[in-house]
Order: structure tokens, then C-alpha cells, then sequence
């Protein structure tokens, strides 16, 4: 269910592939008849304004969850000419394609959270969320998460994977990335997840240890382990392997500090680094599928968006389609 899915859209018949995907995973979520119209028509509108304004993109899928209830991501992903002015262009009756100009509109309409992220001449990001009942009003957290999680073009099952937990205390962050690629890759990453859940009350180095241990059996993983401690605001972090980190504030900007090795196989050492942790802050993790040559100076205001919309700008901008990708963002909301 932490998977993504991802549907090109190049030309007009792809429309209906991303509305029958949206709807099959609506249903699988249990939206009744008139949520799931929803989510057909939105998928359409935003499949739509992908030919029209971009000629080409792609929209990824997620289901997410908040408290009880279910709800469907959608993220369109374009790299065509961007909007100079988002306001203007959500308003009825604008275009600059010779339509009706209603697309973004009703897009808005139709969601229970919609955002945009767009830059003149190098794309734009649009998310959005419909839940399967009345859209949630639980009180608000202290973070939220966007991600991007993918398989090689071309593979059933991706070799990467990732996992939350914790409290109001304390938020657990894991990504994996199991060695090499298909089913083996994945059975490798599902056992770092187990792992991950099992032991999820000790610190990451304990968490990394476990894991350790538990995939002698399989092919192995890079992995890396965040904990952010609300109260201390700190985080606590232990990797082994290529899964990059950083935590970013307004002026703050920190790598975060991974050993070589293999868990599972050869591991040379094993420890956990403390940084500090800001209310409003950044925690970036990404699998190698993401080239490390992003830099948010580069997308003025992106960093104020919600956390999908970063994952997937930089996953538009910077994924190695040769690779399993998982890019997560978790984001403090300053409460």
C-alpha cells in the first residue's frame, strides 16, 4: 500500500489508462459510488491539462491514510512551460490553449486538498487529495510526509521501500533500498520493514542491528533509519549504505552521516549521530534511484509546500530511470 504508481501520459488515449487506474484504486480503498466519480473526473481533468499545457507528463498514485479513514494522492508531474501566475491560471475561464479554462478550477473543486508548485519554463506540480469519507479535521500533527516511491521501469515490485511509526513523542522514518533490483530486491526490503515495525520502541542503531541479523538470508539492503524526537528537538539518525539524508532548515543545512556496507552481509560499523531537529524543518531521505545533485535553492518557495509536492518535484528533476526510486520528505509543521 506504500507503493506508488505511475501512469505516462503522453497522449490522449492514456487519459482513460489514469482514470481506470484511479478508479480501481478507489475502489480497493472502499470509495463508494459517488467518491469514486470523484476521483475518475479529477484523474480525467488532470490527465487533460497534462496534453494540453505540457504535451506530455506523468500522474502518480498513492493511497495515504489519516487517523481511520483512506484517500487517494494524486501528483501530475510536467516538465513543460510552467505558469507565470498560478492564482490567474486557477481562475474559470483563463487559458492559454484555446479552451474553456476550466480545467484547474474544477480540479480545485473536486479536492479536498489541492496545491501547486510551478516555475516559468521548467514545470509544474500539481497535487491533490480526495479522502473516500468527509475529509478529516483531527487536530493538527507535528508532521507530515510526501513520497515518491517507484519500481525500475519495467519491474512488477520495487527493490526500494520505506516505513513510518512513532507517536506525538516521537516520528520513526525508515528508508531501504534491497541490493539489486525484482522480486529478490523486494523480499530483501520487506524484511527490513518487519524488522523496522518489530523494534520499532528501540533507537535506530538498535533498529539497524536487528535488521542486520534478520537479513543474513536474503541479498541484503542499504538502509537508514531516522528518529526525530519532538520534545528534545532532535533527530537521531544510523545508516548503512547509499541512502542519502539531510535535514534543511530556513538557514540550516545538514547531511546526515551513513557508514558502508551491506546490512545483512558485511557491515564495518554500525552507529547513531545526533543533529538538531527545527520546528519547521526538512527531513530528506532518498534512495540512489535520486541523484544527490538537487539543491532547494533552486526551486524558490518549493521548501513551503507540502512534502509530496517536494518528493515529486525532485523526483521529476532528478530520478535515474535505470533505478528503483523512494524519495520521502518529512516536514515539521511548526505546531
Amino acid at each position: 500500500m506504500n507503493e506508488s504508481t505511475a501512469i505516462a501520459i503522453t497522449e490522449q488515449s492514456q487519459t482513460g489508462e489514469a482514470r481506470r487506474a484511479s478508479l480501481a484504486l478507489a475502489t480497493r480503498l472502499g470509495f463508494e459510488e459517488t467518491e469514486r466519480g470523484k476521483v475518475g473526473l479529477l484523474v480525467t481533468e488532470v490527465a487533460n491539462n497534462l496534453i494540453l499545457h505540457a504535451g506530455r507528463g506523468v500522474i502518480v498514485l498513492r493511497a495515504i491514510a489519516q487517523d481511520d479513514l483512506l484517500g487517494i494522492e494524486v501528483l501530475a508531474l510536467d516538465q513543460g512551460s510552467g505558469m507565470v501566475d498560478v492564482e490567474e491560471c486557477l481562475q474559470d475561464g483563463f487559458s492559454t490553449a484555446g479552451t474553456a479554462g476550466n480545467g484547474l478550477g474544477a480540479i480545485r473543486r473536486l479536492s479536498d486538498f489541492f496545491e501547486i508548485y510551478s516555475q516559468p519554463n521548467k514545470g509544474t506540480a500539481l497535487l491533490a487529495h480526495l479522502w473516500a469519507k468527509t475529509s478529516p479535521h483531527s487536530p493538527p500533527k507535528l508532521i507530515e510526509i510526501g513520497v515518491v516511491a517507484l519500481p525500475k521501469r519495467g519491474e512488477e515490485v520495487s527493490g526500494d521501500a520505506w516505513a513510518r511509526n512513532g507517536d506525538d513523542r516521537r516520528g520513526l522514518f525508515l528508508v531501504v533500498d534491497g541490493l539489486g533490483h525484482g522480486p529478490a530486491a523486494a523480499s530483501a526490503a520487506s524484511a527490513a520493514i518487519r524488522v523496522f515495525h518489530d523494534h520499532h520502541h528501540q533507537s535506530p542503531q538498535r533498529i539497524v542491528e536487528a535488521a542486520h541479523a534478520a537479513l543474513r538470508s536474503t541479498r541484503g539492503a542499504a538502509l537508514a533509519i531516522a528518529e526525530i524526537n519532538f520534545e528534545q528537538q532532535t533527530v537521531c539518525f544510523a545508516g548503512v549504505g547509499n541512502i542519502a539524508a539531510s535535514i534543511s532548515s530556513a538557514t540550516e543545512h545538514h547531511n546526515l552521516m551513513s557508514y558502508n556496507g551491506t546490512v545483512g552481509h558485511e557491515v564495518r560499523k554500525i552507529k547513531e549521530f545526533t543533529y538538531p531537529w527545527y520546528l519547521n524543518g526538512l527531513l530528506m531521505m532518498h534512495s540512489d534511484g535520486i541523484s544527490t545533485q538537487w539543491n532547494l535553492d533552486r526551486y524558490p518557495g518549493l521548501s513551503q509546500k507540502h512534502p509530496s509536492l517536494i518528493a515529486g518535484v525532485l523526483h521529476r528533476d532528478f530520478h535515474r530511470e535505470r533505478d528503483d526510486v523512494t524519495m520521502l520528505v518529512a516536514k515539521g509543521t511548526g505546531v
